[in-house]
């Protein structure tokens, strides 16, 4: 079966172990290495071996100062929006680019109710830097 963004998705909401999400990070490595322009060349770059990887532990991470200098996205979807890291340090803030929000509300959403439970039964308080004044964040 071939990879593709629909299993993905599936896979991703249905996973009920680690084995399940070693399997589930597997693929998106994949997918990732496959569609993704600039993480396929900086897997070229360090020598990776694609088809070698065989658990979570071992997909590289891509540096951090890529997401400051490149457009990280994949496939060709429209980019719905555009997400900035907070700008705390000199450097310059990291961008996130996002091409299914409805996806990005799923994930974080699901996270939060499978290891916390139900939102309404919390307060949440947040200290954010710059928030206001940077936005994006």
């Amino acid at each position: 079966m071939s990879i593709t963004l629909n299993n993905i998705k599936k896979a991703v909401f249905s996973i009920r172990g680690e084995e399940d999400f070693n399997a589930v990070a597997l693929k998106v490595f994949r997918y990732q290495a496959e569609q993704n322009k600039v993480y396929k060349r900086f897997l070229e770059l360090i020598g990776c071996k694609v088809a070698e990887v065989g658990h979570y532990s071992e997909i590289p991470f891509l540096p951090i100062q890529f997401f400051k200098s490149l457009d990280v996205v994949t496939g060709k979807a429209p980019v719905e929006k555009v997400f900035k890291s907070s700008g705390t340090t000199a450097t310059g803030r990291s961008r996130h680019l996002v091409t299914d929000l409805e996806v990005y509300r799923s994930s974080f959403t699901r996270g939060w109710d499978y290891f916390y439970g139900d939102i309404e039964d919390y307060v949440v308080l947040a200290l954010l830097p710059n928030y206001l004044e940077q936005g994006e964040s």
